[in-house]
């Protein structure tokens, strides 16, 4: 029987805190979100693998790392509120709503988006809210958000996502073309009309599709 909670342990230890991440809320809540629960039965016991992995409809669950990255890289607090962009499994939103107080989750594909609304729910994650649309669009009618997360490369941040932004809230999304070079960018609204954009590094994700 596969021991996930020992390879959970190691995933954060190494993947983790062996690659920098420091924020000890982001740790807390990786140590404690069961991934293989968010993988294809299939997949479970690769579950703590430093890699991303299919979860069908052409979509990927991101590998552990990167969800670390992208919550520590957008400064997630406690008090902010948070709009995840191409929910997929509910991984990645599951671990927000141990980090912040209040996630909203988008995804566009309505098998894959369903099946995560079950599951958030079945794990007690149940106060995630998430339903089926246009990433891009975010959620016009839960905004303004601190963060925005977005699991998906866009050739450009979407203009609805920079705008449901907070003044001083932060946005991180790889940028780039689908099979080419993408970096992650990190946006902060500083004014009512003023954004800043700092790159974080090369990745490599699915294409935001809309």
């Amino acid at each position: 029987m596969v021991d996930f909670a020992t390879r959970r342990v190691a995933m954060v230890e190494e993947q983790l805190r062996g690659r920098d991440v420091r924020d000890p809320r982001v740790l807390a809540a990786m140590g404690e979100v069961p991934r293989e629960a968010f993988v294809p039965r299939g997949e479970r016991g690769r579950a703590y693998l430093d890699t991303p992995l299919s979860i069908g409809h052409g979509q990927t669950i991101s590998q552990p790392f990167i969800v670390a990255a992208m919550l520590e890289a957008a400064g997630a607090g406690p008090d902010d509120r948070l709009l995840d962009v191409g929910a997929g499994s509910g991984y990645a939103a599951a671990v927000a709503s141990l980090v912040v107080a209040t996630v909203h989750a988008v995804e566009r594909i309505p098998a894959l988006g369903e099946e995560a609304a079950d599951r958030l729910a079945r794990l007690g994650y149940g106060d995630v809210e998430l339903r089926i649309g246009d990433g891009a669009l975010g959620w016009p009618e839960a905004a303004p958000f601190d963060v925005v997360l977005v699991a998906a490369a866009g050739a450009e941040v979407p203009p609805a996502l920079h705008e449901q932004l907070a003044v001083g809230g932060r946005l991180v999304m790889p940028v780039g073309e689908p099979g080419g070079t993408q970096v992650l960018r990190r946006v902060t609204r500083t004014a009512e009309d003023r954004w800043e954009s700092a790159d974080l590094g090369a990745v490599r994700f699915v294409a935001l599709i809309t």
